[in-house]
């Protein structure tokens, strides 16, 4: 565990959305699992695509990544809208832990000529400079701004963010038809994680993640809380359900279950909070019935949802 909280403002940690790509129900899946969350039962809640909000007075508030449902996280969550007269917003900061479609397409939505910085590894900035459409966020207002990796980068005094890379890939839409020759293990930066310092409280970001290899189980010791990649229940998940032709891995996803996944890599490490995010539609973990979620609750794991709110 960490050392312990000290003196000044606390934490506050609020999940905009909880799904990975797609959200979930996902728009064209028909599964049961989504047909139950469109017939609105309880136990099968829905969630927008995956995104933290993050705070040390809730007036002023830094974004983890800009879903494509980061309009209507806005909308849900108060704290996120204008409180001014004219155009206005609480958000000072969005930091972009990798390029992918369900991490940046939202800032589309924040191009209304307000200001905020923008933050990432430079390969994502650079994949953001060469795509025009980003230039809707004016650089007279929008500072793109690189993330320092392995250092302290103050954001908002006193959040202090230390970005490292993880076992990752690059973005899908990057690949250039390559099928079976990606390294995920690679630490180029093309995935994030970010360690989240505040009053000496620690909150550990993995919602990209493909294994979680001893240095980075050791890196992640101690963390008051922990967000912690659910994309799939198992490695082979979207082919048993016919949902695709790859694993997990190759997705760049470290699955829940199994002798190299999640649950079992972490069951030895000492974490106060932990909390699965980024959860595809085809994992039965979403549903709150499921045996899936029984045996992650028995294994001190929670499954996040749209608007948990923590306070660290």
């Amino acid at each position: 565990m960490a050392a312990g909280r000290g003196a000044g403002p606390r934490l506050l940690v609020r999940v905009l959305g909880a799904a990975a790509g797609g959200g979930f129900p996902q728009w064209n899946d028909g599964s049961p699992a989504s047909r139950r969350a469109r017939a609105g039962d309880p136990a099968a809640l829905p969630a927008s695509q995956a995104s933290i909000a993050l705070s040390t007075d809730g007036e002023s508030w830094v974004l983890v990544n800009a879903s494509p449902d980061l309009r209507q996280q806005i909308e849900a969550n108060p704290p996120l809208q204008p409180r001014l007269p004219g155009r206005s917003s609480p958000i000072r900061a969005v930091l972009l832990t990798n390029g992918d479609v369900d991490a940046v397409a939202g800032l589309l939505s924040l191009r209304e000529g307000t200001a905020f910085d923008l933050l990432a590894h430079p390969r994502v900035l650079r994949t953001l400079d060469a795509n025009p459409i980003f230039e809707v966020l004016s650089r007279a207002l929008v500072r793109r701004l690189p993330l320092a990796v392995d250092e302290p980068n103050e954001i908002t005094r006193p959040l202090v963010v230390v970005p490292f890379a993880v076992p990752g890939k690059l973005p899908l839409y990057l690949e250039d038809g390559r099928s079976e020759d990606l390294d995920t293990g690679a630490l180029d930066g093309d995935a994030l994680g970010l360690e989240i310092q505040c009053s000496g409280a620690r909150l550990v970001y993995l919602a990209n993640c493909a294994a979680l290899p001893s240095w980075l189980v050791e890196r992640i010791a101690g963390a008051d809380l922990l967000f912690m990649d659910g994309t799939l229940w198992r490695d082979n998940e979207l082919i048993a359900q016919g949902l695709g032709r790859k694993t997990g891995r190759r997705m760049g996803h470290i699955s829940m279950s199994g002798p190299e996944g999640a649950v079992a890599r972490l069951a030895e490490t000492a974490i106060g909070r932990r909390v699965f995010i980024h959860i595809n539609n085809s994992n039965p973990a979403l549903l709150a019935d499921s045996p899936e979620r029984r045996e992650l609750a028995a294994s001190g794991w929670e499954v996040a949802q749209d608007g948990m709110e923590i306070r660290l």
